[in-house]
């Protein structure tokens, strides 16, 4: 890749990961505002466990899996369609299940301002991951990147509804940015290099604290 197409991944990579790209992401907390509420994350060093476990280990860890997957196969729609029913099925609520599809529906509308006939070649709905992982891959943008930048907006987005909690401070939130940067990087090379065999997570509690938020009487978040 050369110089001014790096910049250009970069840049691309920066507008459809950001906080400010129209999808609505700071409507959801991935079950974050029940795990406050059962004092599962209490502060900012609970917070950063829960993050960069659900990273490594979770939910954002089979999310991982299946952008890279759809990257691979980004050209070829009959294993995209597979690939998104899978997503789908891998989702453990209600909520998780609608903020996945509505967040991939949200980002494939917002980026058709760069037209690709990957559009053509994706499912009529495509959860979140799927769609940024094929949608990138059309646009030749390393995989590995991809992953990073993607984890980091996770985890960005996580800190931010934990300060909205009240479970964490700005400062406080830009120190866990900044110490997770390494098990980010990490978790992107190996999801980079995975298959759908790598698919699993051992966050049980994070499950339970997505389905219990579907009957949480007050609330900030629409998961």
């Amino acid at each position: 890749m050369t110089e001014d197409s790096e910049l250009q991944a970069l840049l691309r990579l920066t507008a459809w990961l950001s906080p400010a790209f129209p999808i609505g992401g700071f409507a959801y907390s991935g079950g974050l505002e029940r795990a406050v509420a059962d004092g599962l994350v209490t502060d900012a060093a609970s917070l950063a466990v829960w993050i960069g476990t659900l990273i490594g280990h979770g939910s954002v860890w089979n999310d991982a899996v299946l952008l890279a997957e759809s990257h691979r196969c980004h050209s070829e729609p009959a294993r995209l369609a597979e690939v998104a029913a899978l997503a789908e099925a891998l989702a453990g609520s209600r909520e998780r299940h609608q903020e996945t599809t509505l967040l991939g529906e949200a980002f494939l509308a917002a980026a058709r301002a760069w037209p690709d006939e990957v559009f053509e070649k994706l499912p009529d709905r495509a959860a979140y991951p799927i769609a940024i992982g094929a949608v990138a891959g059309a646009h030749r943008i390393g995989p590995e990147k991809v992953l990073a930048v993607f984890l980091h907006a996770y985890a960005s987005q996580a800190i931010s509804a934990g300060i909205r909690l009240g479970v964490a401070g700005q400062a406080s939130g830009v120190a866990m940015l900044a110490a997770l940067e390494e098990h980010i990087a990490e978790v992107a090379r190996r999801a980079a290099g995975s298959t759908l065999d790598d698919l699993g997570s051992a966050t049980v509690q994070a499950d339970i604290a997505s389905l219990r938020h579907e009957t949480q009487t007050t609330r900030l978040f629409r998961s």
